[in-house]
């Protein structure tokens, strides 16, 4: 039996990051991407001071670069120092990408603050409020960007605390979709004896298991429209009798959003822009008063897939939309559409063509069998780009392309030599 205690979990901070491909961004867009990562941390500690948390575990990647920007440094200085005058001591490791080889400024960390070094898991003890062992917590950081071991086999209870808290940043089973730095398995960490793997490293947040548990919390702050939606911490209390019970929070500054508009019905551009706009105010309402950077996807079938499909068409759709929106220098929820997705379908039925006899039933039926088999697809696109292949860069750019892009490809051209083809039969 222990006491009763309450900690942060929060990973991948990533202080500083760039922000990288929104040159066409409002100024007001951009500082406020740029600020947002900051803004993100001093919500972290708000959480902190609100939750009485006795202490908080951040599982690495606190910056965004090895080479740790001066302003991220400080600003997290004095971030987790008034945490400290506050008596909320704080745990860290480092990630791959602030490993202990890069370069960082000679500053000295707030007392109350422990960072666990690369050359062994060590072990250290967090207290309650009330000056009680309230759990031991186990951590180690990164030496280097690229950790091939399994870090997590090294980590060994130590008892005298009635709770363990493991601290790693590490990708566990395997998960395709992030680097695999100190590759582990989830039974590995389930039998391993602790009560708490505070993970960082993958950036959606998930709960690989319970009790014991497994948790990412995700990153502070999304980047990218590829981290759309909450993006925080953990609040975990602790009972007396070790039962855990965990609050996710969205700490977010600026919210991500990929937004489906469907054209179904749609027949008119007014409409499409009435339906653009619609879906932009409601995901800026959803947004709690932050502002949101939005990836409008338009999607289905109807007659203004033709409209679409026109060159330039998405970027004149996209800016004509950004025109109808409010300045983002003007109010402080705005929304901000940085990107346009055409996925949107004809009203010809390509499936209906492939049974009709003659070229471009031939056509079709040829390029159908292509999208459904990943190699013959690969081998139809590499014969059409093969000129486009020679220079080495877009080879490996087309070389990278997944197979439902290669699949959307091929649809498309098939959509487009139909209706092409048909209306030369038409004039």
């Amino acid at each position: 039996m222990g006491m009763p205690f309450t900690f942060i979990h929060a990973a991948d901070l990533h202080l500083d990051s760039p922000f990288k491909g929104l040159a066409k961004a409002p100024a007001a867009v951009r500082e406020r991407l740029r600020e947002s990562t900051f803004a993100s941390l001093g919500r972290l500690a708000e959480l902190a001071v609100r939750e009485r948390a006795d202490f908080v575990v951040i599982a690495g990647d606190l910056f965004d670069a090895a080479d740790r920007s001066l302003r991220a440094q400080l600003r997290l200085q004095r971030s987790l120092g008034d945490l400290a005058k506050r008596g909320v001591r704080t745990y860290i490791v480092h990630g791959n990408h602030d490993h202990e080889s890069g370069r960082q400024a000679q500053l000295d960390w707030p007392e109350g603050v422990h960072v666990f070094g690369s050359s062994r898991v060590d072990c250290c003890a967090a207290y309650a409020r009330g000056g009680e062992t309230a759990a031991h917590i186990y951590g180690i950081s990164y030496p280097t960007r690229a950790v091939g071991d399994n870090l997590a086999l090294r980590f060994r209870k130590r008892e005298g605390a009635p709770f363990h808290i493991a601290v790693l940043h590490a990708n566990v089973d395997g998960d395709p979709a992030h680097d695999d730095y100190a590759p582990c398995r989830l039974d590995e960490l389930v039998s391993s004896g602790f009560d708490y793997w505070a993970l960082g490293h993958v950036h959606d947040r998930r709960v690989l298991s319970e009790y014991p548990h497994v948790v990412y919390p995700g990153n502070l702050q999304g980047r990218s429209v590829r981290e759309a939606g909450g993006k925080g911490a953990y609040a975990v209390s602790v009972s007396d009798s070790g039962a855990v019970d965990m609050r996710f929070h969205d700490l977010a500054d600026v919210v991500w959003r990929e937004i489906a508009v469907p054209i179904d019905g749609l027949e008119r551009e007014q409409q499409l822009q009435e339906a653009m706009l619609s879906a932009l105010e409601d995901a800026r309402r959803d947004s709690s008063g932050r502002p949101t950077v939005a990836r409008l996807r338009l999607e289905g079938r109807g007659p203004m897939h033709e409209l679409l499909l026109r060159a330039g068409a998405a970027e004149e759709w996209l800016e004509g939309v950004r025109d109808c929106l409010a300045s983002p220098e003007e109010t402080d929820d705005w929304i901000w559409p940085e990107s346009l997705l055409v996925r949107t379908s004809g009203e010809l039925q390509l499936e209906r063509v492939a049974e009709e006899d003659g070229f471009l039933g031939e056509l079709i039926r040829r390029g159908m069998l292509a999208s459904a088999d990943p190699e013959a697809a690969k081998a139809m696109l590499d014969e059409a780009t093969e000129s486009l292949r020679k220079l080495p860069r877009v080879r490996e750019w087309l070389d990278g392309r997944t197979r439902e892009e290669r699949e959307r490809w091929i649809r498309r051209a098939m959509e487009l030599s139909a209706s092409l083809l048909r209306d030369d039969d038409a004039g």
